[in-house]
């Protein structure tokens, strides 16, 4: 009987031994599906939230792009607007202007008129407002408004033969167009 409890023993001995040795095998594929499972999802989960802020970050730079473009465009019209401004305030001196040159130009016309017509020239250059239009000039209907028209020698080209009234610029932008007699 001692050989027969002995193996016994020893079935029992090995059949543990093989279920330890069974056991962890059995969980480890289970370990190892549910660990890959795990990391699926995990790696699922990382690639959605790359894709969003893949998505945050064109969202970011488009916002970034609008206030750049929105600052600049109010700056350009502030600017626009202080200058429309000035051109507006100095159109309506301008036929004060007009009549000070006239009086300016009579032979008799008091000294008086003359530094004032002076003077008034001087502030209108310190904001940059020059004349334009002049005779003999080539006709540019952006800044000459042709009231009269002469048939000339056919030169081809068509020239200012005399100024009516004069037209005004201020930085290069038109303030009023000069009336011109023009010709051939």
């Amino acid at each position: 009987m001692s050989e027969e409890i002995k193996s016994q023993i020893e079935d029992q001995d090995e059949v543990p031994a093989a279920e330890a040795a069974e056991a962890p095998q059995e969980e480890v594929p289970k370990e190892s599906r549910a660990e890959r499972k795990k990391a699926a999802h995990l790696e699922e989960k990382l690639q959605k939230l790359e894709a969003e802020a893949a998505r945050q970050e064109e969202r970011y730079k488009r916002v970034l792009a609008e206030y750049d473009n929105f600052r600049k465009r109010t700056q350009k019209e502030r600017e626009t607007t202080y200058q429309d401004a000035q051109m507006a305030a100095i159109a309506g001196f301008l036929p004060v202007l007009d009549n000070l040159e006239r009086g300016a130009a009579q032979e008799d016309a008091d000294e008086g008129v003359r530094l004032i017509y002076k003077q008034f020239q001087e502030i209108l250059g310190k904001f940059q407002v020059e004349p334009c239009g002049a005779e003999g000039e080539p006709f540019d209907p952006n800044f000459h408004n042709a009231v009269m028209h002469e048939e000339g020698e056919g030169s081809g080209e068509t020239v200012i033969a005399q100024v009516l009234q004069k037209g005004y610029t201020m930085k290069g932008r038109l303030i009023r167009a000069a009336m011109v007699k023009t010709t051939d």
